[in-house]
């Protein structure tokens, strides 16, 4: 069996699948695919027509299709329990995927639409970037979503278990695509926050991938 990520290295849920896949050392390989411009057929294996896709190449030849960051990641740590970064302790299981889920909406959507489209997508394509747009993303949309995170870290290095989990995973990926746009947590008004997310971004699976996605961006 082998398995194949369909998606854009700067998605972060697409980076969420490969720091996901890099902790638990399963091997894939990245096949590019521009969710603003997919490929015929496409919608056949992704009908929302999002990214990630993971393709489970079977050895007879044959090939399954799982569309969702979180669906592949929940389906990854069932089929390698070895190291699992989803708990199984029911608690802490709903915990981190409420955690998981609050990065995916509130963040990525926040930051998405907000900053990195405004900022990064704008550069990418050769328009001048709207600033106004992302700062003001920052100075009213983020604060509250921050306070909250904020509250929930506390004292602790990661938010569940003591360990890094799909929680601290869900989380911090979308704050990488602020980073992109040159964006940092203030410090000085969340500072829990801010050195909580230099942690984990500090890792080295996050190191790797953002490795590639700052080429991408300087080149």
């Amino acid at each position: 069996m082998h398995y194949r990520i369909l998606g854009a290295p700067l998605s972060p849920f697409v980076r969420k699948v490969r720091v996901f896949c890099f902790e638990k050392d399963i091997g894939y390989d990245l096949e590019p695919v521009n969710p603003f411009a997919p490929p015929e057929g496409f919608a056949d294996i992704s009908p929302l027509r999002r990214i990630p896709v993971l393709v489970i190449e079977h050895d007879d030849g044959s090939r399954e299709y799982l569309p969702d960051s979180s669906v592949i990641c929940a389906f990854l740590d069932q089929m390698h329990p070895e190291h699992r970064l989803i708990p199984e302790a029911p608690l802490a299981r709903g915990q981190a995927l409420w955690f998981e889920e609050y990065g995916d909406t509130e963040l990525t959507g926040a930051i998405g639409q907000g900053i990195f489209r405004p900022v990064v997508l704008r550069q990418l394509g050769g328009q001048t970037p709207d600033r106004p747009k992302a700062e003001d993303t920052v100075a009213n949309r983020l604060p509250p979503l921050f306070d909250y995170l904020e509250g929930q870290i506390g004292e602790r290095e990661f938010l569940v278990e003591d360990r890094f989990t799909i929680a601290d995973l869900g989380i911090v990926s979308p704050l990488v695509n602020m980073q992109h746009a040159g964006y940092e947590v203030d410090e000085a008004r969340w500072p829990r926050l801010a050195r909580y997310a230099a942690r984990v971004i500090g890792r080295e699976s996050f190191q790797h991938a953002l490795k590639a996605e700052r080429a991408m961006l300087t080149g």
